[in-house]
């Protein structure tokens, strides 16, 4: 046992410190670009193309924050504006397929997935999810009433100060991994000893092949799912090395994540804006679905007729 949780723990350290090298810096670079003219450049930028997704001008501040922060700031952003019922789920449909880009997109990038496969596919989705919901949706239009207020964070001034504000918080990014990712690699190293993992793997079966992917897919769809995919990109780095998922997988895996990831805590977070947060996950999740299997099938077909042309080719 004792040796199960020092690789466990071992694996963790490994992890935190793989990922922590792209979260301190990304994280410090934000707070710094929180004080500077540039997220108001690209509000300005993208606010004459907010009537074609539903949405009044103002609501380009949530969507920028949300994509260059995190969910938290897109949501208290939100929060400071008077929106429509309508605008604020198109907003929260928004930004749950599309948030944190620099972190997420990187740290994906360190699981071996393409940066822009991932912002193409995430941005995508949240475009054509508001376009869609804006043209078969006629009500809404009531003011929304939203439930806890968060407190806004004190303004920071001087450069000095403000330095020291993004390595706090970077800092504290990297104190979070850790206490989130070695006590779950310390689990995960005990359920794979235990063969509880492979017995998950065979539960996750049907789903995984659905899905176009091999039920070793399975950890990393699982870590995805439940706790996102910063956090959860430990596992799936830990999962590519050790159960030798495909290319193929992987990236099905992750178009399937960048779609429907985090589902607990990202369904829940909503809950404050005062709408419905059940047709919020279901249109994550058959969105998801229906992506996955359509680019599986679409590479499958792909992968024949190249079969076919070489075979005929020799």
């Amino acid at each position: 046992m004792r040796e199960t949780l020092k690789r466990g723990a071992l694996v963790g350290l490994q992890t935190t410190w793989t990922l922590g090298k792209v979260i301190f810096p990304v994280t410090l670079l934000v707070t710094l670009l929180r004080h500077t003219p540039i997220l108001d450049w690209f509000i300005k930028g993208i606010t004459p193309f907010m009537g074609l997704l539903g949405l009044s001008g103002d609501a380009a501040i949530p969507l920028v924050i949300g994509n260059f922060l995190n969910l938290y700031a897109g949501i208290g952003a939100i929060l400071t504006l008077d929106l429509t019922v309508k605008e604020v789920f198109i907003l929260a449909v928004m930004l749950s397929f599309s948030h944190n880009m620099l972190i997420e997109s990187t740290v994906a990038a360190k699981v071996g997935i393409k940066v822009w496969i991932i912002v193409v596919v995430r941005v995508g989705l949240a475009l054509l999810s508001a376009f869609v919901i804006n043209l078969v949706w006629n009500g809404g239009n009531e003011l929304a009433k939203y439930g806890l207020i968060p407190q806004s964070e004190e303004a920071v001034t001087g450069w000095f100060v403000i330095i020291l504000d993004g390595v706090q918080k970077a800092a504290i990014g990297i104190l979070q991994l850790a206490a989130i990712v070695i006590p779950l690699m310390i689990a995960i190293q005990f359920l794979k000893e235990l063969k509880w993992l492979d017995r998950f793997s065979s539960w996750m079966s049907p789903a995984t092949k659905l899905l176009g992917m091999k039920e070793n897919t399975s950890t990393t769809l699982a870590a995805g799912l439940l706790i996102g995919l910063a956090y959860g990109a430990g596992v799936m780095i830990q999962a590519v090395k050790e159960d030798n998922v495909s290319k193929k997988d992987l990236t099905l895996a992750f178009i399937f994540l960048v779609a429907c990831h985090a589902v607990v805590e990202d369904t829940l977070i909503f809950i404050p804006l005062g709408i419905p947060v059940l047709p919020l996950l279901i249109i994550r999740l058959l969105t998801a679905i229906i992506l996955t299997i359509t680019v599986a099938v679409i590479w499958k077909r792909v992968e024949e007729h190249s079969r076919k042309e070489a075979f005929h080719g020799n």
